[in-house]
């Protein structure tokens, strides 16, 4: 497993057009949620990390972050990373869009981050199927005491926005999709064309020197994602355990990840019983950098052919998968983001994700 990206944001897309998916949060920005004017100052949010309890059997506590502005009216806005972050994904976001919600909460799922990781045993995905993950989510909002909340999820998130709100509608007051796939059972829709397969551009895996200390991780993880943020390397630092010699290993056990890169990937989310208002932000590459940041220059010339090419035909994917996820939620609220890398763009694009989302009338 990578500690800090995950499978292709796209299921059955050949793996010459996998694009590495879910990472860090950012390093700062404004406010953010249901008004348009300016909040209070970065300085003036408090937030507070702890764990909740949301299982006995097996015993699971999550990892929550719970950012929160003295006065602050508004709704309450939970946020979910995707496939491999946890909590520290959303650093930059949550704080500012503290200034207009009156709690921003961030939870690690389970197997992520500092959250409880139960080996799946009696089956390869046992205790993390898309079910398990909505259950822990209603116990955590119970437990929080959040009665109703706009939930914003990013990249494989959106499954568990979707399952959540469809079971719960009471407990919905909104739904953020960042950046998420329509449905991870289905193929991208490249437009029948056959993408390259050019060794080349693969996603690197980390080797041992790479995990020799926090330091060489870090450097490793710099290459894949098109910008590098605070809050993606305190993403990073929650994703890793410290061992004695001073290397480092993810804290999320093999198993564990495969469990639920499976369950996510087979799981066909159903939308009719969504009813809670919707936001659509999607995150288009129109660069190399923006889909295959480890691509080093200079390319030699049947290399930037193959990469401008993977990038056209994801592009086109990315965008008709946009466009049925905002069909299927019959919303007409959304954002498109241009050259943009999906693992960054929240911290990249902030103030256009937090305007996007100050402009939304929750119900």
């Amino acid at each position: 497993m990578r500690a800090l990206h995950a499978l292709a944001a796209f299921a059955a897309v050949p793996p010459a057009l996998a694009l590495a998916a879910c990472g860090g949060g950012g390093s700062g920005g404004g406010g953010g949620g249901g008004s348009v004017g300016p909040g209070p100052a970065v300085g003036a949010v408090s937030v507070t990390e702890h764990l909740v309890k949301v299982s006995a059997t097996p015993d699971v506590s999550l990892q929550v972050r719970d950012w929160h502005v003295p006065g602050a009216t508004g709704p309450v806005i939970v946020l979910l990373a995707g496939l491999g972050g946890n909590a520290r994904y959303f650093d930059s976001l949550a704080p500012a869009l503290a200034a207009d919600f009156s709690r921003v909460v961030a939870i690690s799922r389970r197997g992520y981050g500092l959250s409880g990781k139960p080996l799946p045993v009696k089956s390869a995905t046992q205790h993390y199927e898309v079910d398990d993950l909505v259950a822990d989510l209603k116990a955590a909002l119970d437990a929080l005491g959040l009665q109703r909340v706009v939930l914003a999820g990013h990249s494989i998130a959106g499954n568990e926005l979707t399952r959540f709100a469809g079971r719960y509608p009471e407990r919905v007051q909104g739904l953020v999709y960042l950046d998420t796939t329509c449905d991870y059972t289905l193929d991208g829709d490249t437009g029948g064309e056959k993408p390259p397969d050019n060794k080349a551009l693969d996603e690197p895996v980390p080797g041992e020197a790479d995990n020799a200390s926090l330091q060489a991780a870090v450097a490793f993880n710099r290459r894949l994602t098109k910008n590098w943020w605070p809050a993606l390397e305190a993403n990073l630092r929650d994703s890793l355990d410290l061992r004695p010699d001073g290397s480092v290993r993810p804290n999320t056990p093999e198993s564990v990840a495969e469990a639920m890169n499976f369950a996510a990937h087979h799981f066909a989310p159903d939308y009719s019983a969504v009813r809670a208002p919707a936001l659509v932000v999607t995150a288009l590459p129109a660069a190399v950098r923006d889909l295959l940041p480890w691509v080093e220059e200079p390319m030699a010339p049947a290399v930037r052919q193959d990469a401008l090419t993977t990038v056209r035909l994801l592009r086109h994917v990315y965008q008709a998968n946009a466009d049925k996820l905002a069909a299927a939620l019959k919303t007409s609220h959304r954002l498109t983001l241009d050259n943009a890398c999906h693992t960054d763009f929240l911290m990249e694009r902030e103030a256009e994700v937090l305007r996007a989302i100050r402009f939304m009338t929750w119900a």
